[in-house]
């Protein structure tokens, strides 16, 4: 059968057997009228007061959106924001905070199809840069023990906002809610440190998990300890469309959406698989290599051990040539040195943790990629092999297992989250 697989902006297509299982998102229809579930979600909140009641004349308004890595419609979001602040706040006096973590900064062309022309030509936009200490503000130690710089500009505003989307993080449990502040508006220091090898290596730093996940808890006390005033989150269907809109005080707020996120992504399986297709859900998501890790977790969650993984994901953006990614993984000869070298640190560097997680997943499988923009000898660095032909290299794997061979596919990669009946 054929099956269309999300890459880059286009798709895919691969022909697998009929035997495979192909594992999508519960189907969720879009919400009849984006504007109206958002401006509801700000009117009658999960938590607290409106929005509106949050605010006062005169005062400083921060939003954070997420980066040009994510899906998020902020191009909707944001005017549903701005249109409750209208006639309460001057314009002049909010800013747009770009939540890009340890990312690149986005350029205005990506700022504008990211935030749409309306809201960059309304408010400032910013990118937060956690690597330039002149613009980061000490908050004191949260959670467990976690040294905490945030955006100065944030900490500053008297009205902060955050907005974003919810779905299963590879290691946070869930994306959005408190993470649009730490990591997202966070320096460096902080950064590493949340995602510190620790951390990131607990069992219940995974898919799915907040309560108990080293990570999301002390995320979840940065948030709560620096103070935010309104929280926005969406949670998105397979076509990237707006299921549902949630607002109010950020962490009931978000336990909310993360129960519908959680019941639309994560699907059983009744056995591991011997082959494991998977994508890191197409652009944005699949724009660098950096991101397919999140693809690549995905299927380890049901791979066989001595499995393989094939993941598609175009790289448009490569490893990306910012940070030290290609840097540390092409440190250590093999994925096993890679996994020691990092685990017996005490120093945490930039970037250790994706290559963290590649490498546990690499040492419990072979992982071939598809892209359109690494060569073999790319990959060939992060210890990784490509195919030109992801049918060909299914048909040649099976016919050396044989008919009895278990095989699935993840045509939306992270969008999807499968786990195995033994381990509910």
């Amino acid at each position: 059968m054929r099956v269309s697989l999300a890459y880059g902006d286009t798709g895919l297509e691969i022909e697998v057997p009929d035997r495979a299982e192909v594992i999508y998102p519960r189907a969720a229809a879009p919400v009849p009228n984006a504007a109206v579930a958002l401006t509801a979600a700000l009117r009658d909140p999960v938590s607290g007061p409106p929005l509106a009641e949050r605010v006062r004349p005169g005062q400083t308004v921060a939003i954070s959106v997420c980066d040009g890595t994510r899906a998020q419609p902020s191009s909707l979001m944001l005017p549903a924001v701005l249109a409750e602040l209208d006639g309460i706040i001057n314009f002049d006096d909010v800013v747009v905070l770009v939540a890009t973590g340890t990312h690149r900064a986005n350029t205005e062309p990506e700022l504008r199809a990211m935030l749409g022309d309306v809201v960059v030509d309304s408010v400032r936009v910013v990118n937060h840069d956690s690597r330039n200490a002149s613009r980061l503000t000490w908050m004191g130690t949260f959670g467990a023990d976690v040294p905490v710089w945030l955006n100065t500009e944030w900490v500053a505003a008297d009205v902060k906002i955050t907005t974003g989307f919810v779905e299963p993080h590879f290691f946070a449990g869930f994306s959005g809610g408190p993470k649009m502040v730490a990591p997202g508006l966070a320096g460096l220091d902080t950064v590493l440190v949340l995602h510190d090898a620790a951390r990131i290596g607990h069992p219940r730093a995974t898919w799915g998990i907040t309560e108990g996940n080293p990570v999301h808890d002390d995320v979840r006390a940065i948030a709560a300890g620096t103070g935010v005033t309104f929280a926005l989150d969406v949670v998105l269907n397979q076509e990237k469309q707006i299921v549902a809109a949630f607002g109010g005080d950020i962490l009931p707020m978000h336990a909310r959406a993360a129960k519908l996120a959680k019941r639309l992504a994560m699907r059983e399986l009744a056995a591991p698989c011997d082959i494991v297709v998977t994508t890191c859900s197409g652009f944005p998501l699949d724009q660098n290599l950096y991101q397919s890790v999140k693809g690549m977790s995905a299927a380890s969650r049901v791979v066989r051990d001595g499995g393989m993984i094939i993941c598609a994901a175009e790289c448009r953006d490569g490893y990306p040539d910012h940070g030290s990614y290609r840097e540390v993984l092409r440190s250590a000869e093999s994925p096993q040195a890679l996994l020691a070298e990092i685990t017996g640190r005490s120093v945490t560097v930039p970037d250790q943790w994706q290559v963290q997680i590649q490498a546990q997943i690499q040492v419990r499988s072979t992982v071939v990629m598809h892209t359109s923009y690494l060569s073999d000898a790319d990959l060939a660095d992060a210890h990784l092999q490509q195919t030109a032909d992801i049918s060909d290299t299914v048909a040649a794997r099976l016919r050396q297992l044989g008919p009895a061979a278990r095989i699935c596919v993840l045509p939306e990669g992270p969008q999807t989250i499968p786990y195995l009946a033994a381990a509910t």
